[in-house]
């Protein structure tokens, strides 16, 4: 929508047709009445150059696997790929922990859309898997076999290490996790004084399965054992966070959402125009969210809410498979008439109300990112033209600042 004095906005609703209902269209005409005191203040960005100015894109995300050699890192098979949104900024993060503690399962889950159940038949690692995920930023997964200890100097420690952005170590809940504490202790100790830029991960897994007293005694038990034992080694105020996990829910996702955006250098731009555009359109909640990996990298500053950041998951489950089977690609689609022509020359977006007594809304920011803003407002409808026109100003200022970065 293009805003201006008096817009009319003309809504059209479909129902699915099929055999067992028949085919209902309504049209609704609105008028609205837009203030440009309303609009969405944004950041105010210095002008860039022409050679900036296009947002790199990509129809779909890339995951390539390979095996590395442990002792000398070298990679079999290794492919490159182009920066995307962070220039030279390409992070790599290590999945560490005992064997069979889930790390392969949740690297499956997260970044290779498995299924939780079909993990049941995964193979132990035995080597070092490497994944490269190309999607808002170019990263890497290293999955890191579990009965090899990388400090003891057989191993060369910065081919491993070396560009590290995160380590996240997973401890089996459900086993005794006395050894893997012991494990994580002596690897934090080790690396800060020589690595001191990486962040440390805590995934205390396969929690869904315990009951909800003991769930929390083993979460505060693992955590208190963790930080004493750092603290009496002289380590105050570890750079450590602990997330309870498992793969049949979606705190899996959430934990990593967290510590993904230990990567993103400009987390606090994103966080500073979401708190905007949440103020300005009465969102309850805000995400700016991976469509491939479910992840967020961003949201508003409001309390977290699982129950939204659910929903945002399912919904994006369901946009994806409408994508995948009536999508296509409009950079390469030859427009037949002009109407086509000025369809494909707009971003996506959705909108879903009636969920929960929740509405939810669905905006495209590129090939890899969009925003969802979930709203509990009655009259979240009647104002969506107002709404528009406030998330494309939001959307043009995060292109800009993807492009600057």
């Amino acid at each position: 929508l293009r805003p201006s004095k008096n817009l009319v906005l003309s809504l059209l609703s479909l129902t699915s047709p099929c055999h067992l209902c028949a085919v209902h269209f309504s049209v609704c005409t609105f008028t609205f009445q837009l203030e440009p005191s309303h609009a969405l203040q944004c950041l105010t960005l210095p002008p860039q150059d022409d050679s900036s100015s296009q947002v790199h894109q990509q129809p779909d995300s890339t995951v390539a696997s390979s095996s590395v050699d442990p002792a000398s890192g070298d990679v079999d098979g290794e492919i490159h790929y182009p920066p995307m949104g962070f220039g030279k900024h390409k992070p790599k993060m290590l999945l560490m922990g005992l064997k069979r503690s889930g790390k392969s399962s949740i690297s499956s889950v997260v970044f290779r859309k498995m299924a939780p159940q079909d993990t049941l038949f995964l193979e132990a690692t035995t080597t070092i898997h490497k994944e490269s995920m190309q999607s808002f930023m170019d990263f890497q997964i290293w999955d890191m076999p579990g009965q090899i200890d990388y400090l003891d100097g057989s191993f060369d420690v910065d081919s491993i290490f070396t560009g590290v952005g995160g380590i996240v170590w997973v401890i089996d809940a459900q086993d005794n996790y006395m050894e893997p504490i012991g494990r994580v202790t002596d690897t934090i100790l080790q690396l800060t004084e020589l690595y001191p830029e990486i962040k440390y991960s805590v995934f205390i897994h396969k929690t869904d399965s315990l009951t909800e007293d003991y769930r929390e005694d083993t979460i505060r038990d693992i955590m208190q054992k963790t930080s004493d034992e750092l603290f009496d080694n002289g380590l105050e105020n570890p750079p450590v966070s602990f997330h309870a996990t498992s793969i049949y829910d979606h705190s899996i996702f959430e934990a990593f959402s967290k510590v993904i955006q230990g990567l993103v250098p400009q987390l606090p731009t994103y966080e500073a125009l979401l708190n905007t555009v949440a103020a300005t359109c009465r969102f309850q909640k805000v995400y700016i969210i991976d469509v491939m990996s479910k992840v967020y990298i961003a949201s508003d500053s409001s309390p977290a809410d699982t129950d939204a950041y659910e929903l945002c998951c399912d919904y994006v489950n369901a946009i994806m498979d409408l994508s995948d089977m009536y999508g296509w690609n409009r950079k390469q689609q030859q427009a037949p008439d002009a109407r086509t022509k000025d369809i494909c020359a707009h971003t996506a977006e959705s909108m879903v109300s009636c969920v929960r007594n929740h509405t939810l809304y669905l905006r495209e920011i590129n090939a890899f990112l969009a925003m969802i803003g979930v709203s509990t407002e009655p009259k979240f409808q009647q104002e969506k033209a107002m709404v528009d026109f406030n998330v494309q100003t939001f959307q043009d200022t995060m292109i800009q600042v993807l492009d600057r970065s």
